[in-house]
Protein backbone atom coordinates (compact mmCIF):
# COMPACT_ATOMS: atom_id res chain seq x y z
CA UNK A 1 0.00 0.00 0.00
CA UNK A 2 2.93 2.30 1.07
CA UNK A 3 4.11 1.77 -2.42
CA UNK A 4 0.68 2.61 -4.30
CA UNK A 5 -0.15 5.49 -2.38
CA UNK A 6 0.57 7.58 0.57
CA UNK A 7 -2.55 8.86 2.14
CA UNK A 8 -2.70 12.53 3.19
CA UNK A 9 -3.87 13.98 6.50
CA UNK A 10 -4.69 10.46 7.59
CA UNK A 11 -4.80 11.73 11.25
CA UNK A 12 -7.32 14.23 10.74
CA UNK A 13 -9.46 11.85 8.43
CA UNK A 14 -9.75 9.89 10.67
CA UNK A 15 -10.25 12.28 13.88
CA UNK A 16 -12.71 14.08 11.55
CA UNK A 17 -15.13 10.95 10.99
CA UNK A 18 -15.45 10.49 14.58
CA UNK A 19 -15.71 6.78 14.36
CA UNK A 20 -17.99 4.11 16.70
CA UNK A 21 -16.69 1.14 16.73
CA UNK A 22 -20.01 -0.46 16.08
CA UNK A 23 -20.74 1.89 13.13
CA UNK A 24 -20.90 1.61 9.45
CA UNK A 25 -18.64 3.25 7.36
CA UNK A 26 -17.87 4.10 3.42
CA UNK A 27 -14.43 4.98 2.33
CA UNK A 28 -15.62 5.93 -1.70
CA UNK A 29 -11.94 6.46 -2.90
CA UNK A 30 -10.38 3.10 -1.90
CA UNK A 31 -7.13 3.52 -3.88
CA UNK A 32 -3.95 2.10 -1.42
CA UNK A 33 -6.15 0.87 0.79
CA UNK A 34 -4.56 3.65 3.55
CA UNK A 35 -7.50 5.41 4.57
CA UNK A 36 -9.61 2.19 4.87
CA UNK A 37 -6.99 0.42 7.27
CA UNK A 38 -6.90 3.40 9.94
CA UNK A 39 -10.79 3.16 10.04
CA UNK A 40 -10.82 -0.47 10.26
CA UNK A 41 -8.28 -0.01 13.20
CA UNK A 42 -10.97 2.02 15.21
CA UNK A 43 -14.10 -0.44 14.12
CA UNK A 44 -14.97 -3.27 16.92
CA UNK A 45 -16.09 -6.47 15.60
CA UNK A 46 -19.93 -5.01 15.00
CA UNK A 47 -18.48 -2.31 12.45
CA UNK A 48 -18.54 -2.66 9.06
CA UNK A 49 -16.71 -0.60 6.21
CA UNK A 50 -17.40 -0.30 2.14
CA UNK A 51 -15.23 0.57 0.15
CA UNK A 52 -15.33 2.17 -3.35
CA UNK A 53 -13.01 2.49 -6.19
CA UNK A 54 -13.55 2.31 -10.13
CA UNK A 55 -9.90 1.32 -11.01
CA UNK A 56 -9.28 -1.76 -11.02
CA UNK A 57 -5.87 -1.89 -10.10
CA UNK A 58 -6.86 -0.73 -6.64
CA UNK A 59 -8.54 -4.11 -5.79
CA UNK A 60 -4.71 -5.21 -5.22
CA UNK A 61 -5.36 -3.61 -2.28
CA UNK A 62 -8.58 -5.26 -0.95
CA UNK A 63 -8.58 -5.89 2.68
CA UNK A 64 -9.45 -9.48 3.95
CA UNK A 65 -11.24 -8.71 6.76
CA UNK A 66 -14.80 -9.99 7.11
CA UNK A 67 -15.63 -6.69 8.14
CA UNK A 68 -14.68 -5.15 4.90
CA UNK A 69 -17.04 -4.97 1.87
CA UNK A 70 -15.33 -3.73 -1.55
CA UNK A 71 -17.59 -2.64 -4.39
CA UNK A 72 -16.04 -2.08 -7.92
CA UNK A 73 -18.12 1.23 -8.71
CA UNK A 74 -17.54 4.94 -9.38
CA UNK A 75 -19.13 6.69 -6.13
CA UNK A 76 -21.55 8.38 -8.01
CA UNK A 77 -23.01 5.58 -7.74
CA UNK A 78 -23.20 5.61 -3.72
CA UNK A 79 -26.59 5.16 -2.82
CA UNK A 80 -27.62 2.51 -4.96
CA UNK A 81 -25.04 0.04 -3.29
CA UNK A 82 -25.21 1.32 -0.20
CA UNK A 83 -28.70 0.00 -0.14
CA UNK A 84 -28.07 -3.52 -1.93
CA UNK A 85 -25.58 -3.94 0.94
CA UNK A 86 -27.84 -3.14 3.57
CA UNK A 87 -25.94 -0.30 4.70
CA UNK A 88 -28.16 2.31 4.95
CA UNK A 89 -27.75 5.07 7.18
CA UNK A 90 -24.27 5.34 7.59
CA UNK A 91 -22.32 6.74 10.33
CA UNK A 92 -19.99 8.13 8.18
CA UNK A 93 -18.11 8.63 4.78
CA UNK A 94 -15.06 9.51 3.24
CA UNK A 95 -13.37 11.03 -0.01
CA UNK A 96 -10.30 11.79 -0.85
CA UNK A 97 -11.02 13.07 -4.37
CA UNK A 98 -8.50 13.43 -7.44
CA UNK A 99 -5.78 10.58 -8.80
CA UNK A 100 -3.82 8.26 -6.74
CA UNK A 101 0.15 8.82 -6.76
CA UNK A 102 0.32 5.05 -7.83
CA UNK A 103 -1.90 6.18 -11.01
CA UNK A 104 0.16 9.29 -12.23
CA UNK A 105 3.36 6.93 -11.51
CA UNK A 106 1.70 4.09 -13.96
CA UNK A 107 3.14 5.72 -17.22
CA UNK A 108 1.36 3.83 -19.75
CA UNK A 109 -2.58 5.48 -17.70
CA UNK A 110 -1.23 8.57 -19.44
CA UNK A 111 -2.09 11.16 -16.30
CA UNK A 112 1.07 12.04 -15.90
CA UNK A 113 3.04 14.82 -18.21
CA UNK A 114 6.94 13.29 -16.77
CA UNK A 115 5.71 10.06 -19.18
CA UNK A 116 5.44 9.69 -22.49
CA UNK A 117 2.39 7.67 -23.68
CA UNK A 118 -1.01 7.02 -25.46
CA UNK A 119 -3.18 9.77 -23.96
CA UNK A 120 -5.61 7.57 -22.16
CA UNK A 121 -6.53 9.04 -18.24
CA UNK A 122 -9.38 6.73 -17.67
CA UNK A 123 -9.86 6.18 -13.74
CA UNK A 124 -12.08 3.48 -15.06
CA UNK A 125 -9.99 0.98 -17.57
CA UNK A 126 -12.96 -0.05 -18.94
CA UNK A 127 -14.38 3.41 -19.76
CA UNK A 128 -15.17 3.84 -23.28
CA UNK A 129 -13.92 7.50 -23.64
CA UNK A 130 -10.16 8.61 -23.56
CA UNK A 131 -7.68 12.14 -23.99
CA UNK A 132 -7.29 10.97 -27.43
CA UNK A 133 -10.59 10.37 -27.60
CA UNK A 134 -11.39 14.36 -26.50
CA UNK A 135 -7.99 15.80 -27.88
CA UNK A 136 -9.03 14.62 -31.67
CA UNK A 137 -12.71 14.20 -31.61
CA UNK A 138 -14.15 17.45 -30.07
CA UNK A 139 -14.97 20.52 -31.93
CA UNK A 140 -13.04 23.63 -31.51
CA UNK A 141 -15.53 25.48 -29.32
CA UNK A 142 -16.36 22.12 -27.01
CA UNK A 143 -12.28 21.65 -26.17
CA UNK A 144 -12.97 25.36 -25.13
CA UNK A 145 -14.92 25.01 -23.01
CA UNK A 146 -13.14 22.39 -21.26
CA UNK A 147 -9.44 24.30 -21.24
CA UNK A 148 -11.61 27.34 -19.83
CA UNK A 149 -13.75 25.45 -17.19
CA UNK A 150 -11.61 22.77 -16.44
CA UNK A 151 -8.51 23.27 -16.80
CA UNK A 152 -9.06 27.62 -16.08
CA UNK A 153 -6.30 28.18 -18.85
CA UNK A 154 -6.25 32.01 -19.98
CA UNK A 155 -5.75 31.35 -23.77
CA UNK A 156 -8.29 28.29 -23.91
CA UNK A 157 -10.03 29.71 -27.08
CA UNK A 158 -6.58 29.71 -28.83
CA UNK A 159 -4.98 25.93 -27.44
CA UNK A 160 -7.98 24.63 -28.64
CA UNK A 161 -7.84 26.08 -31.75
CA UNK A 162 -3.97 25.20 -32.06
CA UNK A 163 -5.02 21.01 -31.24
CA UNK A 164 -7.84 21.64 -34.16
CA UNK A 165 -5.02 22.61 -36.51
CA UNK A 166 -2.48 20.49 -35.61
CA UNK A 167 -4.78 17.25 -35.78
CA UNK A 168 -5.86 17.96 -39.42
CA UNK A 169 -2.32 16.78 -40.44
CA UNK A 170 -2.28 13.51 -38.12
CA UNK A 171 -4.36 12.16 -34.94
CA UNK A 172 -2.74 13.75 -31.56
CA UNK A 173 -2.15 9.70 -30.26
CA UNK A 174 0.32 10.11 -27.26
CA UNK A 175 1.04 13.10 -24.62
CA UNK A 176 4.65 13.79 -26.48
CA UNK A 177 2.24 14.27 -29.71
CA UNK A 178 -0.14 16.51 -27.32
CA UNK A 179 3.14 18.58 -25.73
CA UNK A 180 4.72 19.26 -29.41
CA UNK A 181 1.16 20.27 -31.16
CA UNK A 182 1.11 23.34 -28.31
CA UNK A 183 4.02 24.02 -27.26
CA UNK A 184 3.94 27.29 -29.38
CA UNK A 185 1.12 28.00 -26.48
CA UNK A 186 2.75 26.91 -23.14
CA UNK A 187 4.57 30.48 -21.38
CA UNK A 188 8.13 30.13 -21.47
CA UNK A 189 9.03 29.64 -17.64
CA UNK A 190 5.62 27.78 -16.64
CA UNK A 191 5.47 24.93 -18.90
CA UNK A 192 4.92 22.19 -16.08
CA UNK A 193 2.33 24.40 -14.83
CA UNK A 194 0.26 24.82 -17.76
CA UNK A 195 0.86 21.20 -19.08
CA UNK A 196 -0.64 19.95 -15.37
CA UNK A 197 -3.81 22.46 -16.47
CA UNK A 198 -4.36 21.15 -19.56
CA UNK A 199 -3.70 17.56 -18.46
CA UNK A 200 -6.01 17.90 -15.73
CA UNK A 201 -8.57 19.58 -17.32
CA UNK A 202 -8.78 16.39 -19.81
CA UNK A 203 -8.77 14.24 -17.08
CA UNK A 204 -11.83 15.87 -15.76
CA UNK A 205 -13.46 15.42 -19.30
CA UNK A 206 -12.82 11.84 -19.77
CA UNK A 207 -13.86 10.83 -16.13
CA UNK A 208 -16.95 13.42 -15.50
CA UNK A 209 -15.17 14.05 -12.29
CA UNK A 210 -17.33 16.98 -11.24
CA UNK A 211 -20.51 15.69 -12.75
CA UNK A 212 -19.69 12.63 -10.09
CA UNK A 213 -18.91 14.60 -7.20
CA UNK A 214 -22.21 16.75 -7.37
CA UNK A 215 -23.82 13.73 -7.77
CA UNK A 216 -21.76 11.39 -4.78
CA UNK A 217 -22.57 14.84 -2.69
CA UNK A 218 -25.92 15.03 -2.47
CA UNK A 219 -26.26 11.21 -2.27
CA UNK A 220 -23.97 11.56 0.79
CA UNK A 221 -26.27 13.74 2.30
CA UNK A 222 -29.28 10.94 1.81
CA UNK A 223 -27.35 8.11 3.17
CA UNK A 224 -26.05 9.63 6.27
CA UNK A 225 -27.27 9.13 9.68
CA UNK A 226 -28.38 12.04 11.80
CA UNK A 227 -24.72 12.81 13.02
CA UNK A 228 -22.92 11.52 10.44
CA UNK A 229 -19.76 12.74 9.19
CA UNK A 230 -19.02 13.62 5.48
CA UNK A 231 -15.53 13.64 5.49
CA UNK A 232 -14.09 14.89 2.14
CA UNK A 233 -10.37 16.02 0.86
CA UNK A 234 -10.07 18.15 -2.73
CA UNK A 235 -6.66 18.99 -4.31
CA UNK A 236 -7.75 21.51 -6.92
CA UNK A 237 -10.77 24.86 -6.46
CA UNK A 238 -12.83 23.77 -8.73
CA UNK A 239 -13.60 20.50 -6.49
CA UNK A 240 -13.40 22.51 -3.38
CA UNK A 241 -15.55 25.14 -4.50
CA UNK A 242 -18.06 22.50 -5.15
CA UNK A 243 -17.68 20.74 -1.37
CA UNK A 244 -17.78 24.18 0.58
CA UNK A 245 -20.82 25.19 -1.36
CA UNK A 246 -22.47 22.05 -0.63
CA UNK A 247 -22.11 21.99 2.95
CA UNK A 248 -22.51 25.48 3.20
CA UNK A 249 -26.26 25.85 0.93
CA UNK A 250 -26.85 22.30 0.15
CA UNK A 251 -26.82 23.20 -3.35
CA UNK A 252 -23.82 24.32 -5.67
CA UNK A 253 -24.74 27.62 -6.66
CA UNK A 254 -26.54 30.40 -5.63
CA UNK A 255 -28.29 31.16 -2.49
CA UNK A 256 -29.31 28.59 0.61
CA UNK A 257 -32.83 28.05 0.56
CA UNK A 258 -35.39 28.76 3.36
CA UNK A 259 -38.19 26.17 5.25
CA UNK A 260 -41.12 28.12 6.03
CA UNK A 261 -40.23 29.12 8.84
CA UNK A 262 -37.29 30.66 7.45
CA UNK A 263 -34.55 28.28 8.83
CA UNK A 264 -31.97 27.39 6.12
CA UNK A 265 -33.05 24.33 4.27
CA UNK A 266 -29.24 22.59 4.62
CA UNK A 267 -28.46 18.77 5.30
CA UNK A 268 -25.42 19.55 6.58
CA UNK A 269 -23.39 21.48 9.03
CA UNK A 270 -19.58 22.28 8.51
CA UNK A 271 -17.52 20.91 11.49
CA UNK A 272 -14.61 22.87 11.06
CA UNK A 273 -14.73 26.41 10.23
CA UNK A 274 -12.93 26.51 6.36
CA UNK A 275 -11.24 24.14 5.06
CA UNK A 276 -7.94 22.16 7.17
CA UNK A 277 -4.24 22.21 5.59
CA UNK A 278 -1.76 20.03 5.95
CA UNK A 279 1.36 20.63 8.19
CA UNK A 280 4.73 21.80 7.01
CA UNK A 281 6.32 18.62 8.15
CA UNK A 282 3.76 16.37 6.08
CA UNK A 283 4.44 19.13 2.83
CA UNK A 284 7.92 17.96 3.02
CA UNK A 285 7.62 14.46 2.84
CA UNK A 286 4.47 13.93 0.75
CA UNK A 287 4.49 17.02 -1.57
CA UNK A 288 0.94 15.94 -2.71
CA UNK A 289 -0.51 17.02 0.62
CA UNK A 290 0.39 20.68 -0.52
CA UNK A 291 -2.65 21.68 -2.29
CA UNK A 292 -4.84 19.36 -0.11
CA UNK A 293 -8.05 20.71 1.61
CA UNK A 294 -9.80 18.97 3.82
CA UNK A 295 -14.16 19.76 5.01
CA UNK A 296 -15.56 18.24 7.49
CA UNK A 297 -19.27 18.15 7.79
CA UNK A 298 -21.77 16.60 10.14
CA UNK A 299 -25.81 15.61 9.20
CA UNK A 300 -27.83 17.72 10.77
Amino acid sequence: MSEYHVPVMLAECIEGLNIKKDGTYVDVTFGGGGHSREIMKHLGPDGQLLAFDQDADAQQNIIDDDRFVFIDQNFRYLKNFCRLHGAIPVDGILADLGVSSYQFDQAERGFSIRFDAELDMRMNQLGDLTAKDVVNNYTGAELHRIFGIYGEIQNAKSLAETIVTARLNAPIVTIADLKNAIINRIPKGKENKYLAQVFQALRIEVNQELEALKEFLVQAADVLAVGGRLVVMSYHSLEDRLVKNFIAKGKFSGEVEKDLYGNNNRPLDAVSRGAITASADEISNNNRARSAKLRIAVKK
